[in-house]
């Protein structure tokens, strides 16, 4: 058996772990691993006559190539953004089913948000067998109740938010805290209830300047600091703004400014308070994981290998109410998992709102 492996999209603490436990466990069993680089776009760059480019593009995982890689954030085999139905040539969904079987590659294991997963689970439909790893710091992705990436993506947000309050307190100032998370406010959700932040806007619903703006100047005049803190989606809205929607494009590629900026700018000219805007951006994702997504990133490489061995393919491990499980692959095509405002936020108030504990998996989410 020769397993192949892949990480698409952003990269996010966990991965690593991922792979070596993939690798690992593999081995074990007596089979081949080999890691694809650059994720779909590496595969498309294959030419598996030309040795040099199988070199640049694959490479033989084994005990000493993983060793210790489960204490490096990102990933060993580099990523890439590329749905190979939609390049400049069109579709090149044939390529990719060439080039794995040129490669002899008997089983995939992709690790990927949104995108990769979706077409993991086209070419699995195709017959190809797939078992995918959901891994995306906005855990999103429908059909699983967590992502890698997501543990440690709050866990920075928490200490950052924690390490600003000592400059909006010494200026006194209310200090917008901008975090990751397009279709998705559970990042922003979770981290502000964490670091209890006054205010926590989410990408599910748009900010009332009407009202968020006065509970804001009310936490900055009650604090004897005099200071106030909110946190807020980079894919949250402001009601009434009428700008063009550029969220889907990479940070480096929008014209306007994000979010947070765009909050800051009117907190100043409606009420005259100073503001510091820190965008925590990649610094989510970047670094070692935390402990929670080195152990979910072992569990799920692990039982990706196991699936491969039942020939129980064509699936996407997962957890759901705090169980390791998995679902079929087209379960991402569903939808888009977002934060359920009735049951854990307060609009009125742009707080986490916890109605319930008893019964919930450690993820209250």
């Amino acid at each position: 058996m020769r397993v192949g492996v892949l990480t698409g999209g952003g990269d996010v603490p966990g991965l690593n772990p991922c792979i070596r436990s993939i690798t690992l466990s593999a081995l074990n069993r007596g089979w081949e691993v080999i890691g694809l680089k650059r994720g779909w776009q590496g595969i498309l760059e294959i030419d598996p006559d030309d040795p040099g480019s199988v070199e640049r593009c694959t490479v033989r995982l084994d005990k000493n190539s993983v060793r210790g890689i489960e204490n490096i954030g990102g990933t060993i085999l580099h990523s890439s953004r590329l749905d190979p139905r939609v390049t400049p040539q069109g579709d090149k969904t044939d390529r990719v089913l060439e080039m794995l079987e040129r490669l002899k590659i008997d089983a995939l294991v992709t690790m990927g948000g949104d995108g990769t997963l979706r077409f993991s689970a086209h070419i699995a439909e195709l017959g190809v067998k797939v078992v995918s790893v959901p891994k995306t710091m906005d855990n999103d992705v429908y059909g699983t109740d967590y992502c890698l990436g997501f543990s440690t993506a709050v866990t920075r947000s928490v200490g950052m938010t924690n390490a600003l309050r000592t400059t909006c307190a010494s200026h006194e100032r209310i200090g917008i805290v901008e975090l990751f998370g397009r279709r998705s406010g559970e990042t922003a959700l979770l981290s502000g209830f964490l670091s209890q932040v006054d205010r926590t806007v989410i990408a599910e619903v748009p900010a009332d300047l009407d009202v968020l703006l006065p509970l804001l100047l009310e936490d900055k005049h009650s604090n004897p600091q005099g200071y106030a803190m909110c946190m807020i989606s980079e894919g949250a809205t402001i009601a009434g703004e009428s700008i063009e929607d550029e969220i889907s494009k990479p940070a480096s590629q929008r014209s306007n400014d994000g979010v947070g900026a765009r909050l800051a700018r009117a907190i100043e000219e409606r009420t005259g308070e100073g503001t510091i805007v820190q965008e925590i951006a990649y610094l989510m994702r970047a670094g070692e994981p935390d402990a929670i997504d080195r152990m979910a990133g072992f569990a799920f490489g692990a039982y990706a290998v196991q699936l491969i061995e039942e020939d129980r393919t064509g699936r996407m491990v997962c957890l759901r109410d705090g169980k390791y499980d998995s679902v079929p692959s087209t379960s991402v095509l569903e939808g888009t998992r977002r934060v359920s405002v009735p049951g854990l936020y307060d609009p009125a108030q742009y707080r986490a709102n916890l109605l319930r504990v008893e019964g919930m998996p450690l993820f209250v989410y």
